[in-house]
């Protein structure tokens, strides 16, 4: 995929050169709290990523939203996957983020689920799958409108901000989009 597009939307895969976008979004003090604390922060550490990305596309993806703003595309937030299990073609989702600039407008929402169905429609994934810190509420509504079914929560299984807190686990599969 080199792009995806939806209404007013669009995916592409990130290249080298959205780093530094990269880095300002995922360190911005309203977005940074809420991301995982074990992802990339370094823009070394995020170009291999990228570059991973490019190099492994159905395994690993790194990429970045852009909206349709006076006739052209801006960079509005990022989003990516891993592959979790290939026997049971098995994706882990992680990394949205949505600049604030960009808030208020269900990008989160569009951008999901272009994602998804070009992961279970186009690279044939059967599973999505991901986890959310339990006080992100923001983050949980999101993944709900975005058709991801709540499987559970693994109790104060995560060190974030100076506590022990929950992870809840969404996950969705190939048959929920299916007619």
């Amino acid at each position: 995929m080199s792009l995806v597009e939806g209404d007013g939307v669009r995916l592409r895969r990130a290249e080298p050169n959205d780093v530094d976008f990269v880095v300002g979004l995922t360190t911005h003090e309203d977005v940074e709290p809420y991301l995982a604390g074990s992802r990339s922060r370094d823009p070394d550490a995020l170009l291999e990523e990228i570059q991973r990305s490019e190099r492994e596309p159905g395994e690993f993806g790194r990429f970045v939203i852009e909206v349709e703003r006076a006739g052209e595309w801006r960079r509005a937030g990022v989003l990516g996957f891993e592959l979790a299990n290939r026997r049971s073609r098995i994706a882990n989702l992680g990394n949205l983020a949505i600049h604030p600039d960009f808030r208020g407008r269900r990008l989160s929402d569009e951008a999901a689920k272009l994602l998804q169905r070009y992961l279970l429609f186009d690279l044939d994934f059967h599973r999505l799958q991901l986890e959310i810190y339990g006080f992100n509420e923001r983050a949980q509504r999101h993944a709900e409108r975005a058709g991801f079914i709540r499987e559970g929560v693994r109790r104060l299984a995560y060190w974030r901000n100076d506590e022990w807190v929950d992870g809840v686990i969404y996950g969705l599969v190939r048959e929920d989009l299916e007619p």
